[in-house]
């Protein structure tokens, strides 16, 4: 069962990437891991304050994940996992796609303010012919019946 790792963040986008692979494990029977990533420029403090709001932004990915989860597993019958990284963004997605053998397809959420898809998109779509695993961009603004169209 390959699984498709989705960025779990606070972007509205995340949520239509999440709808996306949550929809596609439900009809191929993979899994979706929501991958939260941790920038290293977030505990630059006292080690003991550092560890503190550590701590803090952890418990808010949790509890970020279980609202996605509880959907999945409500409306998709997928059980999702979580997984959580501290680093820079695109070296720390990569590295995940090589560490977990499992992984069949990128999903990434597109921006659709004018600013561009986002910075992670932009990054990894230069790489496209050279990433371990193929990559889907869902745009940010598809409604729900556009995403359910797809699958």
């Amino acid at each position: 069962m390959k699984k498709s790792p989705v960025i779990l963040d606070d972007s509205r986008e995340c949520l239509n990437a999440m709808r996306f692979a949550a929809m596609g494990a439900a009809r191929t029977g993979g899994g979706v891991q929501s991958l939260a990533i941790i920038p290293p420029e977030e505990f630059q403090h006292w080690i003991g304050v550092g560890e503190i709001m550590r701590e803090e932004v952890r418990e808010r990915i949790h509890a970020h994940f279980e609202v996605f989860a509880k959907w999945m597993r409500d409306r998709q019958e997928v059980e999702p996992e979580l997984v959580i990284r501290e680093g820079e963004a695109v070296p720390e997605i990569l590295a995940q796609i090589e560490e977990d053998g499992g992984i069949g397809l990128l999903v990434l959420g597109a921006s659709a303010e004018k600013g561009g898809p986002g910075p992670i998109v932009t990054a990894l779509s230069r790489r496209l012919g050279s990433l371990p695993v193929p990559l889907a961009i869902v745009p940010g603004d598809l409604s729900k019946e556009q995403l359910s169209e797809i699958w």
